[in-house]
Formats: structure tokens, sequence, C-alpha cells
């Protein structure tokens, strides 16, 4: 009998999905590197994070979400023009900084604004719908050091520091996302 890839690609996203949700790091694919996911209202997740990377807080994270409407309440006062302008970049490799007071300050960098995204990863979204709600999707990387861009690398660098690797590959080997400012600049 052989395995459907299918199913077995599901189940791995099921089990991935379960260790965040009990407050697990999970490494992933995501449109160009490989990153880590956890749950933002896991205070020790998110401090597990910032662990392994040797990151600081105050550098605030991106959150990746299903769909647009996992980030109504950030797009509820904007302007008709920005939200067809984010949506029209949804799902694909572009974050927004869009207003939010509802996200613990380590994962707005302590400001009043978060950086949120719907991946082009099909892979990425399917793993926010299976966990219910948006994840810290950051780069799979100690702080200052390259990105890793395969599963292998991000293996042997952080395998034993993550609760599970999702098996997976990136979109785009090397390209991180667009990150664009309401005021249209391009600020990555």
């Amino acid at each position: 009998m052989v395995d459907n890839p299918v199913s077995a690609a599901e189940a791995q996203l099921h089990k991935a999905a379960a260790i965040l949700k009990a407050g697990g790091v999970v490494l992933h694919a995501t449109e160009g590197v490989w990153g880590f996911a956890c749950d933002p209202f896991n205070a020790e997740a998110v401090e597990a994070v910032l662990a392994i990377k040797g990151r600081q807080a105050n550098k605030g994270f991106i959150v990746i979400g299903a769909q647009a409407h996992n980030f109504a309440e950030q797009m509820a006062g904007l302007s008709e023009a920005q939200k067809l302008a984010i949506q029209a970049t949804w799902p694909g490799a572009h974050t927004w900084i869009l207003p939010d007071t509802n996200y613990p300050d380590v994962i707005r960098g302590g400001r009043t604004t978060l950086a949120c995204r719907v991946p082009g990863h099909v892979q990425a979204r399917r793993l926010c719908e299976l966990f219910g709600n948006t994840l810290v999707s950051t780069s799979a990387n100690r702080s200052g050091e390259p990105s890793l861009t395969t599963q292998t690398q991000a293996e042997d660098a952080f395998g034993r520091q993550a609760g599970f690797v999702l098996p997976g590959a990136v979109l785009n080997p090397g390209k991180a996302s667009t990150i664009h400012g309401l005021d249209g600049t391009i600020l990555r």
C-alpha cells in the first residue's frame, strides 16, 4: 500500500499545529526563508524564540494569518484605498505595518503597530488555519546571521531546539517579504 502524500502532509500540519497550541516552537518554510513559528500570545513560546535566535525583544515580530480577515481589527480604521492596497498583495510575500494595540508589546516591539502578512506560501497559511489564529513567523537564524533557505539547513541549525520541523520548501530562496508602510513607503 502506498501512502497518500496529501494525507501525509496534512498529518504533519496537524502535528505542527498541536505543538504550537501546546506552546511549542515549529520550524517551517515560508516564501523565501525557513522560519520559527509560535503563538504570539504565549509568552513562554515567544521567549523561547527570542532565546533561540539571540534576538532583542524590542525588534518585534512579523505575524502571519491564513486570510486577511485575521487582521480585521488592525485594518478597521484604514481608508478603503489602504485596505484595497493591502488586499491586492495578499496572499503574498508582502508584510504591512498596521496600527495595533491588541498584541503583546514584545510582538509589536513596544510600538503601536504590528507587522502583518497573509503569506503566499500555502503550507504556512494552512498552518495558521489549523492553529486557529495568527502565528509569529520569524526567520530561522541567529540574530545577525544569514537566513536559512533549506530544510536541511534549518534542521541542522535548530532541529533540536524546535518542537517540530514541518517538512516543506521555500518558494523563492533568499527573498524576504517586502515590508510596506501605510504611507506607501517600502521599508524592506
